[in-house]
């Protein structure tokens, strides 16, 4: 018997307009509900976090159409209810009155491991 390989997903999330239009005091909030789903994404069962990229410090302003894409996370998942179940983080973590896809967009490219020859 032979274990299931695992998918490579890459999930690219994109800083939203609605951010750069909050008071810097409303600002605090996405920030705790970015980390609760950075923790969410590590947390579910299987996951593994292979990788991340924060481009915050050249990747200035938003990205309302994806590219460029402001941060990265690149994970073996066990299937593909996993990543679905990742992405929903960005529909199901409140912030404030809102769910964090107001704020932050995101793209899961779901996908195998590219192995290269010796």
């Amino acid at each position: 018997m032979t274990d299931k390989p695992k998918l490579r997903v890459l999930f690219c999330g994109a800083v939203l307009q609605n951010f750069f239009d909050l008071p810097g005091s409303e600002i605090g909030k996405v920030w705790a509900a970015t980390g609760e789903m950075l923790k969410g994404i590590r947390d579910l069962p299987g996951v593994e976090i292979i990788g991340t990229i924060d481009d915050d410090q050249t990747m200035v302003g938003t990205s309302p159409n994806g590219w460029p894409w402001t941060f990265y996370i690149l994970a073996d998942v066990p299937d593909r209810e996993t990543a679905v179940a990742a992405c929903n983080l960005f529909r199901t973590i409140e912030v404030g009155e809102y769910r964090l896809w107001r704020y932050i967009r995101v793209e899961a490219r779901v996908g195998r491991e590219l192995v290269i020859p010796a």
